[in-house]
């Protein structure tokens, strides 16, 4: 048995059940708290043999978190923290990493709903994915139509999606629709590199590569009506979702900063032990730095998906012959799961401000909380959580429990069971697209070998992952969307 497999054992024999659907990894060594998966016994299973559990106890070992290292059900093995992880630190005493937050900073969903039904629609889709193509660029380095100077870029990075709304890039009620309004605080475009400038200049309204798509989907399932009531949500409704992040800008940023904090780490007598989790103080010049920076990358993959928005009701009016008006093409929402952030939760010691970094893990705010939109303060922050090309995704709500136990937060997606490599050599991309198109879903993507990577098979199965965190209570299911059509980078 390998060393790692050795591990991944060890790790799952002492893991015991505290609840249904939570599982507490105990504190042992260095670890200044437990560990905690939300999951069943399937998932934290693999977890374990995957070695993603050494880390949610490796992060445990970190200066001031508080109460708990967490995983979501999607958990598997990433750089430094696992993806699906959440950490909450102190900020007296508690750090900032770049790992903790990801290499694709901010990258995130939103859902784009419309007034059109669905099967009235189908023989449009094909058309409308051929558009959608056409007008989004996507694929590695790809650059779009938008062109930024220094100014300008300085301006997306600062005052994020409300000034490019302000430059006809969408519309006023698509702020209220995004977490924090589309603009984190705090961004400082002086500490973004010419390197990361020099790739953010032309890829605003650019789609990506790897698990980044645009779909078009149906609302096949409603759990929750006066929930779905409240998001402009019905049965059979067309809908459109987007996922992508900060691209080359935001992976820059990571990239320079993991450098950083490696010898800050070093400075500050934190003892890692793993080194990808390099960090720094909160409080530290490096700490302050990085959370900066983090913010213009944060605001700029929100910017990024505003610009495809604006691309994708271009398209739709187009294939529809109606203005985007008409068609009712309006956000739901639009949230990050990849970012850390300053919020204030109830802990063992009362109210505190917090750095919480959510990777690969969802905000999950429920009813009545000031920090969503107040159209949707009687039901709680719509939750998107994307699922692979040929099954589903779902559209949550945010819920108490989660506030308690997981620091508001629950899954982001299905989470991947086979890594891209494996994926590639065991799947033939042209017949993965026969196959789908056979089940009619229409599929554009760049390269067949790219969407061998993202084939259904290469993720856990999203209806159990979403089951879980209902199940867990960290947020509840209001909607179950299936695939129509699918462009992927």
């Amino acid at each position: 048995m390998s060393d790692v497999r050795k591990q991944g054992a060890r790790q799952i024999a002492h893991l015991r059940e505290i609840s249904p659907w939570c599982w507490e990894i105990p504190q042992t060594g260095e670890m200044r708290v437990p560990g905690r998966v939300f999951s069943d016994s399937e998932f934290v299973t693999r977890a374990g043999q995957e070695n993603a559990l050494e880390q949610v106890a490796n992060v445990a070992c970190l200066p001031g978190i508080e109460m708990a290292s967490m995983a979501m059900p999607d958990i598997h093995w990433g750089y430094g923290f696992a993806i699906g992880g959440v950490a909450a630190f102190r900020l007296k005493d508690g750090i900032i990493s770049p790992g903790g937050v990801g290499y694709d900073i901010a990258c995130g969903v939103r859902l784009i709903r419309s007034n059109l039904v669905a099967s009235e629609m189908e023989k449009a889709v094909p058309g409308l994915v051929h558009e959608l193509s056409r007008s989004v660029p996507a694929g590695v380095g790809r650059h779009g139509d938008v062109r930024l100077g220094h100014r300008e870029l300085d301006s997306l990075m600062t005052k994020g999606v409300p000034w490019l709304i302000s430059q006809g890039y969408g519309w006023p009620d698509d702020i209220e629709a995004i977490e924090d309004g589309g603009v984190l605080d705090g961004a400082n475009p002086e500490l973004i590199s010419p390197r990361a400038r020099e790739r953010g200049f032309a890829q605003s309204g650019t789609l990506g590569a790897g698990n980044h798509f645009l779909e078009v989907q149906r609302v096949e399932q409603i759990f929750d009506e006066a929930a779905a009531w409240a998001f402009g949500i019905f049965s059979g409704q067309l809908c459109i979702m987007v996922h992508s992040g900060s691209r080359g800008l935001g992976h820059q940023v990571c990239t320079e900063y993991v450098k950083t904090m490696g010898s800050a780490a070093a400075r500050a007598g934190i003892n890692l032990p793993d080194r990808q989790l390099a960090c720094a103080p909160i409080n530290s010049p490096e700490g302050r730095d990085y959370y900066a920076a983090m913010a213009c990358a944060v605001n700029f993959a929100r910017g990024n998906r505003q610009v495809m928005t604006h691309l994708v009701r271009q398209s739709c009016e187009h294939i529809f012959k109606s203005s985007a008006e008409k068609l009712g093409l309006d956000l739901v929402y639009d949230v990050s799961h990849n970012v850390a952030k300053f919020e204030e939760h109830e802990t063992p010691g009362g109210r505190k401000i917090l750095c919480i970094h959510r990777k690969g893990a969802t905000r999950s705010f429920p009813a009545g909380h000031a920090g969503i939109p107040e159209k949707y303060r009687a039901v709680g922050q719509p939750v998107i959580v994307p699922g692979d090309m040929g099954t589903a995704s779902y559209l949550l709500k945010g819920t108490s429990t989660a506030m308690a136990q997981s620091f508001g937060s629950t899954c982001h997606g299905a989470g991947r069971v086979m890594g891209r490599r494996a994926a590639k050599r065991a799947i033939q991309g042209h017949e993965l697209k026969a196959r789908l198109e056979a089940q009619g879903i229409t599929i554009s993507a760049g390269r067949t070998s790219t969407l061998a990577e993202e084939a259904p098979e290469a993720y856990k199965d999203i209806d159990k992952v979403v089951e879980v965190c209902h199940q867990a209570g960290l947020s509840k299911k209001v909607a179950r969307l299936r695939p129509m059509g699918v462009v992927k980078g």
